[in-house]
């Protein structure tokens, strides 16, 4: 049965979107009468956040500077750009492109919240000082003074400005330091799942480093887990890339043994510690992989009877459904329970690009934003239904995703939890869990200062666009209703398919069709090249001399060594 739904899932890759999101919509099962009860009960959601106290800072900072001003762009190309800028003089080059010629005056004061109203004044000052436009007066003295300690000064306060606003999304540098810092949140009744920056070890020093460290954070964890019931203790999120640096499909054989391994010493301390362990989601690409990765670690008989092992599945892929299937299959078979932390996904630019760059036949992820509220809901709906085997973890900041779930649980307020991001969304969990009860958890980052940017940028990148929850909830002139908006409604309105304002990989260039290419992480693509591969291979063969031709006599058919 595994390997069937596995097969299915490989099949589902690269999919018709308009067929898969059809499909999804019938798994969801919702009438139009439900879908109308969960919108209203989102719009209520968002009256009560927008009555309640002071928001976050990540939707204050949105709400002023969201992708739709000018000077939103500025900020994400900066931030974003400032991650591989080679040397100090393109910094300065950068700054006076995206600051100086930008109205910072604008949004002075706009914000309720006195950090953004302080950021933009800096960037008001930054601008001013880097442009060249001479003011009279004590002002345009003072400016000139300033603009003589040169861009250094400027490059400088700008990169720190970056980092103390990412310092406003990770809860600690150390762990120590995190658990610290979440004192208040866990006495107003939320629990911590720990995740560690600066994934992706580039060499096997980083990879044992990184190692190391996840077993420092799990003995520092341990301390905390006071209760017998793994959901109410905190935990930590692991990614794999962290423990291998040639974590890829093409270095499976070599690879899967050793990061099972490393992925199991680190599962049997979080058991030990009474832990949620969880196994992070990330570029589409390594997803087999890592299911090859997550088997050979739970079939492992050191982890029967704990529950608290863990899967990250990303909705904003047409395989999700296929893996939550996977998943219940292979803990039944293991008379094992674990959970699954449900989230739409933080990689789709890079999924849409390498698609495009590769040449594929589509893309690997849906290219509408409502595509993927269904997916994500017709998700929820299966993982309500294998509350027997698995513990649903929903990740989400959107109201309307919240309250789709509370109407898919009915009246069970156990057997599932809500997740957000610390430093987000603070305001809408505090009025899911005090209207309904259910356990709440915050998703933590640590990580040194050094890593605070990718983390930042990574975090605008994926919620800073106009049209996501976490800016418009903010803003008094969008509507509630507009935001509470059903995705399934927009789904009819628009229809299913593939979002027309993409490029498909085959149409990037105007005047050709682009080149078609083939992905090497892909198991069937793999197998297709290996079978048309095999013909040609049958005449040689590796000896102890190395590579020999094989002599194949047309009459006999054997082989002779020539």
């Amino acid at each position: 049965m595994m390997d069937a739904i596995r097969a299915r899932m490989r099949e589902s890759a690269i999919a018709d979107e308009a067929k898969v999101l059809n499909q999804l919509v019938d798994t969801a099962g919702l009438t139009l009468g439900e879908r109308e009860a969960i919108a209203d009960h989102a719009v209520r959601m968002i009256q009560a956040v927008r009555n309640g106290a002071s928001h976050g800072m990540m939707e204050e900072f949105l709400g002023e500077y969201g992708l739709s001003s000018k000077e939103g762009v500025a900020l994400m190309c900066l931030a974003e750009a400032l991650l591989r800028v080679p040397d100090a003089e393109t910094i300065d080059e950068l700054i006076q492109d995206k600051i100086a010629s930008h109205d910072w005056s604008t949004h002075l004061g706009s914000s309720d919240s006195s950090l953004v109203n302080a950021s933009t004044w800096a960037l008001m000052l930054t601008g001013r000082v880097i442009d060249e436009d001479d003011s009279s007066g004590i002002v345009g003295a003072l400016r000139g003074v300033v603009r003589r300690l040169g861009e250094p000064v400027v490059r400088v306060a700008v990169l720190r400005a970056m980092r103390e606003m990412g310092a406003q999304f990770v809860l600690g540098r150390t762990i120590d330091e995190a658990i610290s810092n979440g004192a208040d949140a866990r006495d107003d009744g939320y629990t911590f799942f720990y995740e560690r920056l600066g994934e992706a070890a580039r060499t096997e020093d980083d990879a044992q480093r990184y190692h190391g460290a996840y077993s420092q954070a799990i003995s520092a964890i341990s301390l905390r887990a006071t209760s017998d019931d793994t959901r109410e203790n905190p935990g930590i999120s692991v990614k794999l890339s962290a423990l291998h640096p040639r974590y890829e499909y093409g270095q499976r054989e070599d690879v899967v043994p050793v990061l099972a391994g490393r992925v199991l010493q680190l599962a049997c301390a979080a058991k030990d510690g009474a832990l949620g362990f969880n196994i992070d989601a990330e570029e589409q690409d390594r997803l087999d992989l890592s299911l090859d990765v997550i088997e050979a670690v739970l079939r492992d008989e050191r982890l029967a009877g704990w529950d608290g092992f863990g899967v990250v599945v990303q909705a904003y892929g047409p395989r999700a459904p296929f893996v939550l299937d996977w998943l219940y299959a292979l803990a039944e078979e293991l008379d094992r329970k674990i959970m699954v932390r449900l989230v739409k996904g933080a990689y789709w630019d890079t999924e849409i690009k390498r698609a495009q760059v590769l040449g594929l036949d589509g893309f690997p992820v849906f290219t509408r934003k409502p595509n993927t509220d269904v997916s994500y809901i017709a998700c929820a709906r299966k993982l309500m239904q294998m509350t027997d085997r698995i513990y649903p973890q929903f990740a989400t900041h959107n109201a309307h995703t919240a309250a789709a779930v509370l109407h898919l649980a009915g009246k069970r307020r156990e057997g599932f939890e809500f997740q957000r991001l610390h430093g987000m969304g603070e305001a809408l969990h505090d009025v899911v869990m005090a209207e309904s009860g259910v356990r709440c958890r915050i998703y933590a980052p640590v990580g040194a200062h050094r890593d605070l940017l990718a983390y930042l940028v990574r975090r605008l990148l994926e919620n800073g666009a106009n049209s996501f929850f976490v800016h418009q909830i903010v803003d008094d002139d969008v509507p509630p209703e507009t935001i509470a908006r059903d995705p399934f409604l927009t789904i009819e309105d628009q229809g299913p398919a593939a979002s027309p304002v993409i490029d498909r990989p085959s149409a990037i260039f105007d005047r050709r069709v682009n080149s078609k290419g083939w992905d090497i992480t892909d198991p069937l693509t793999v197998a297709a090249i290996e079978a048309g591969r095999a013909p040609f291979a049958a005449p040689y063969q590796w000896g102890k001399e190395g590579l020999s031709l094989i002599h194949i006599s047309e009459p006999t058919r054997q082989a002779e060594i020539s």
